[in-house]
C-alpha cells in the first residue's frame, strides 16, 4: 500500500472527518436552525474537555512545576491549531505580566502563517524539529503540540525533538490513540466527534483546544502566584481600563480608599503586587519589594507574613 493510500485510510478512520448526518442538509437551513444547531453542536465541547481532565491535570501539575523552575510554556501547531496558541500566548503578557518568551507559541510557517495560509507548511515533521532546536527547548519547558486530528506532521516532529531534548511534552488533538499522542509524554485528548461542516475543525475541536490552552496558562499562573485569589494582581496596566483595574484591585486587597490606592500605585510605577503590600504592611516600596522576593512574588504570603 502507497504512503498516500495509507494516509487516506488514517483520514478516513477520524471522528474529526466524520460526516455527522443530523447537519446532512445544513445548505437548506434557515439561518435561526442553523445557529441553533451550532450552538446545540458547541454545547457538547465543555462535557468532552471534562471528561479530559484526567489527562490534563497532571500536564499541567508537570508544566507548572516546570515554569516554577524557570521553565517556559510553549504551544506549537500548523493553521488554525497554530492561531489559537498564538491567541493565549500573546493574552499572557498583559494579563499575567509574563516575562518575553516565557508563554510563546510557535506556528508552521513562521509569523506570517498567523494572518496568510499556508497549510502546506504543516506536513514538514523536519521543520517542526528544527523550530525546537531554533527555540533552544529544554528540561525545564512544556511544549503542548496541538492538532485536531493528532496525526500532523510538523506538530510531532516538534513534539518528539522537544522530548529528546528533555522537554515535558503534550499532545493536544481530538482523535483517539494518535500518533500525536504516542509521541507526547502526556496525551490530551479531548473527544468533540464530526463537526458540523465536516472536517472543518476550527468548529469544536478549536474550541476545545481554546478551553484547554486557557487551563494551561491560567492554572500555571495561579500556581506561580500571579494571583490573589482571583485577582489579577500581575495585571500590566498599560491602558486607562487596566489602571483603573488595577486601583479596584488594590482598594479591594487593602480596604484603602480611592485616593490612596491611586496615589500608591502612581509611586510604586503601577505595580498592582508592591502597592497592594505598601498598603497592607504599611511599609516602604525598598521593604515591600525585598518581601515580595523573599516570598517568589506570591502576594498573599508576603501580607501573611506582615501580619
Amino acid at each position: 500500500m502507497s504512503s498516500a493510500s495509507r494516509d487516506v485510510r488514517r483520514l478516513t478512520g477520524l471522528s474529526t472527518e466524520a460526516a455527522d448526518p443530523r447537519y446532512a442538509t445544513v445548505d437548506r437551513m434557515p439561518v435561526a436552525e442553523l445557529a441553533a444547531a451550532m450552538n446545540d453542536a458547541d454545547a457538547g465541547v465543555p462535557a468532552a474537555v471534562a471528561r479530559a481532565l484526567p489527562q490534563i491535570v497532571p500536564a499541567i501539575e508537570g508544566a507548572a512545576e516546570r515554569m516554577k523552575a524557570g521553565g517556559r510554556l510553549i504551544y506549537t501547531g500548523a493553521g488554525t491549531p497554530g492561531r489559537i496558541g498564538v491567541l493565549d500566548a500573546s493574552e499572557c503578557p498583559p494579563t499575567f505580566n509574563t516575562a518575553p518568551g516565557q508563554v510563546q507559541a510557535i506556528i508552521a510557517g513562521g509569523p506570517d502563517a498567523i494572518v496568510t495560509s499556508k497549510e502546506g507548511a504543516e506536513d514538514d515533521p523536519l521543520a517542526g524539529a528544527a523550530a525546537m532546536d531554533d527555540a533552544e527547548v529544554g528540561p525545564q519547558d512544556t511544549v503542548i503540540g496541538i492538532a485536531a486530528s493528532g496525526r500532523t506532521p510538523y506538530v510531532i516532529g516538534a513534539v518528539r525533538r522537544a522530548r529528546e531534548r528533555g522537554a515535558l511534552t503534550v499532545g493536544l488533538s481530538s482523535n483517539a490513540d494518535t500518533e500525536l499522542s504516542a509521541a507526547a509524554e502526556h496525551a490530551v485528548e479531548v473527544l468533540v466527534g464530526p463537526e458540523l461542516i465536516s472536517g472543518s475543525t476550527r468548529l469544536k475541536a478549536g474550541t476545545a483546544q481554546k478551553l484547554v490552552l486557557n487551563m494551561f496558562s491560567t492554572i500555571t499562573m495561579v500556581q506561580l502566584g500571579k494571583t490573589y485569589g482571583n485577582l489579577m494582581v500581575d495585571v500590566r496596566p498599560t491602558n486607562a481600563k487596566l489602571r483603573e483595574r488595577a486601583v479596584r484591585i488594590v482598594t479591594a486587597i487593602t480596604g484603602a480608599d480611592r485616593d490612596e490606592a491611586v496615589r500608591t500605585l502612581e509611586d510604586s510605577g503601577y505595580e498592582v503586587k508592591l502597592a497592594a503590600l505598601r498598603i497592607a504592611a504599611n511599609i516602604d516600596a525598598h521593604a515591600a519589594s525585598a518581601r515580595l522576593e523573599k516570598t517568589g512574588g506570591r502576594l498573599r504570603a508576603a501580607i501573611e507574613e506582615a501580619s
